[in-house]
């Protein structure tokens, strides 16, 4: 495949201009080198402690809360359409840093650490009885956390927790099962700054001791060429057959999700080659954008990284990673699939070519050059997977990145590189670990007024008495309120997180949304594991759902498309991913390790879910074996709903429904190629 249409430089405003956590103010050399330094000294720290170090759980939440907002009031500015020109230094202004973001982060630090170094003894008398200077260094840093988060992530989340801090005070003025007591402030400040339920609570600990650490692996690994092999292997796969680069954009995509967590970088690093690839070949710009994506926002979900939400689960669920992993693995293949299904279709309906011998690499060359670079991947699945904790897995992948790295002759790893590589890993984590501490604020309320399950019984009754309707309908009356309760509850929840996940990163929006429906879908009886898995795949899909499509906007910047048009069709494409959460709520066995699994459920529940996928495919690309008429597109797709609740009965039925439209689509197809080319 040829270079990429844009500059490096270029590629990078378009990431900065869409991704909020990667939007960092120009600063001049004095702050540059201050806040680099400060990046390294945070990534060694984190590996220290995490590998060789033991330092007490509060004092380690303490200081990587305090790097991460010391800095963010270093790099972020107050609006994000601020210049990207460094401004002239005057006496309120040092090397482009305003002399109040210093004075913020010198105060963020001071707050975050006043806690962690209170002697034990002390601590443990004023829980529950803070002094004056506690509640106003608890105060200090509450509003310097919503401030922090507001410039890197974005005014949502912190309006969001905002709300949830005045349902805290205004409790006894609230509305039916949502009236509570309510709280003074010194009460609410003593819960979320004194306690482990609040900004110290297990968002901020899961940061400080996972997610950091697997951030940086991915940013050395990318660095040691294992994201290269990756794009290399996935032209030498799929680039020589129909619409070749397409493909080559789903298959690279879900190999670099292997190593990011991030839907924009993802959609950036890969896009800028597969997506004018895709246009040389005669995908439509927006058909380009949106496949890669689509594709990209798959890294959140492919193991083994899976952006922070895996490691909460394993605090939630207290379950090991790898069962995790385990259960996240198939689902992941059918939103892969389903694009595929789409791309497969799009490409034989526009009659497009695959790439030629001469735009494909060498497999044999590709493997010579890159192979040590999946040696640090292959040690971290394999940590992970004989039971080791997944600090320390990270710990040792970035080892042998570092030694791999140091023998890899086509890129090799030097020291500025290592230190810039340290430096890029720690920035990566800065708007993910404030929002992180804006997301304790949140659980803190949730844990103090019981909001989640006040919450989750309002959706329950909502669902239940819109059952109650539906069940007394015509037709629909097969289906018992249960049924019905259940089937409303999650469309509500689906939707709620769609909504949230519109503003927030997918972590936040799964935590949040996870003390609500945890508890709604336990009442219905839905596993624990398949509740969160279907809470974070809704969070998720906000990546590429329209009004906020921010992967989908990033990679219309690429292609020169039209964004909201990128992003219709970016969901079109990624309709696998909004169909298989209900498919593993109806049929758990698709996740592996949940209660009661079996093979034979599972090889029903796959198969049904791949013909469903299918169909929708089909449905939504206007074709199969030949082009589909309107009301073969109607009926193929309504039917394929049936396989959401997969098995034996539903996908008969389906097949028997399906089978006119197949003889009629294979006659079509015979006819065309009977016909003079």
């Amino acid at each position: 495949m040829a270079d990429p249409d844009l500059t490096a430089e270029e590629l990078h405003e378009i990431e900065r201009k869409y991704d909020p956590e990667l939007a960092f103010r120009p600063t001049g050399r004095g702050i540059a080198i201050l806040v680099s330094v400060c990046l390294v000294a945070m990534s060694a720290y984190h590996f220290y402690a995490s590998g060789f170090g033991l330092v007490r759980e509060v004092l380690h939440r303490g200081i990587h809360l305090s790097f991460v907002l010391g800095l963010v009031f270093l790099l972020f500015s107050w609006r994000r359409s601020a210049s990207t020109a460094l401004p002239a230094s005057t006496w309120y202004r040092i090397s482009g840093v305003p002399l109040l973001d210093l004075v913020f982060a010198i105060m963020a630090v001071a707050a975050a650490m006043y806690l962690p170094l209170l002697p034990p003894a002390a601590l443990s008398v004023r829980v529950g009885n803070p002094s004056e200077l506690d509640v106003l260094m608890g105060t200090a840093l509450f509003v310097l956390t919503l401030e922090a988060t507001r410039r890197s992530v974005g005014p949502t989340l912190p309006i969001i927790a905002l709300v949830f801090v005045a349902f805290a005070i205004f409790g006894p003025y609230a509305p039916g099962a949502l009236k509570h007591g309510g709280a003074s402030w010194e009460g609410l400040i003593n819960h979320l700054y004194m306690t482990n339920q609040g900004i110290y609570g297990i968002a901020i600990g899961v940061m400080a001791q996972y997610v950091f650490l697997f951030i940086l692996f991915g940013v050395l690994a990318t660095r040691i060429g294992l994201g290269q092999l990756f794009i290399d292997l996935a032209m030498v796969i799929a680039g020589r057959y129909a619409g070749g680069p397409a493909k080559v954009a789903i298959f690279s995509s879900a190999f670099m999700g292997t190593i990011s967590g991030s839907s924009i970088a993802n959609t950036v690093t890969t896009g800028a080659l597969t997506i004018p690839a895709m246009k040389r070949v005669g995908y439509p710009a927006h058909f380009a954008g949106a496949v890669e994506a689509t594709s990209s926002t798959g890294g959140q979900i492919t193991p083994p990284i899976l952006g922070a939400a895996a490691f909460i689960m394993v605090e939630y669920l207290e379950i090991p990673l790898r069962d995790i992993l385990a259960a996240a693995l198939f689902p992941a293949m059918l939103h892969y699939f389903g694009i595929f299904i789409m791309v497969h279709l799009e490409a034989r309906k526009l009659g497009l070519r695959g790439l030629r011998a001469d735009e494909l690499p060498k497999a044999g060359l590709v493997l010579r050059q890159h192979w040590l670079s999946i040696i640090p991947l292959a040690i971290l699945v394999y940590l992970i997977l004989s039971g080791k904790t997944p600090d320390f897995a990270a710990v040792y992948g970035i080892i042998a990145c570092v030694v791999v790295g140091i023998l890899n002759p086509v890129n090799r790893l030097t020291l500025r590189d290592l230190w810039q590589a340290l430096a890029d890993g720690a920035r990566n984590t800065l708007a993910v670990g404030a929002a992180a501490a804006t997301v304790g604020v949140v659980v803190g309320v949730v844990t103090l007024t019981g909001v989640g399950f006040r919450l989750g019984y309002v959706v329950v009754q909502t669902a239940t008495d819109m059952g109650a309707m539906l069940s007394e309908m015509w037709l629909l009356s097969y289906f018992t309120l249960q049924q019905w309760a259940l089937f409303v509850s999650l469309i509500l929840i689906a939707v709620s997180c769609i909504i949230m996940g519109a503003g927030i990163p997918t972590t936040a929006t799964y935590i949040i949304l996870v003390a609500v429906a945890a508890p709604a879908l336990a009442q219905l009886q839905v596993e624990p594991l398949v509740a969160h898995f279907f809470v974070f795949y809704y969070g998720v899909l906000a990546d590429i759902t329209p009004p906020v499509a921010l992967a989908a906007y990033a990679a219309a910047g690429i292609a020169g498309a039209n964004p909201f048009r990128t992003g219709n069709t970016a969901f079109r494409l990624g309709i696998a991913k909004a169909l298989v959460p209900f498919v593993f709520v109806y049929s758990p066995a698709l996740l592996l390790v949940t209660d009661g699994f079996t093979w034979s459920a599972f090889s029903i529940t796959l198969i049904g879910a791949m013909l469903g996928i299918g169909g929708l495919g089909a449905a939504f690309s206007g074709y199969l074996l030949a082009p589909m008429r309107g009301w073969e597109r109607w009926a193929v797709g309504l039917t394929s709903l049936l396989f959401i609740a997969p098995g034996l009965t539903t996908m008969a039925i389906g097949l028997l429904l399906w089978s006119p439209i197949l003889v009629l689509q294979w006659r079509k197809a015979r006819l065309s190629a009977a016909l003079p080319q």
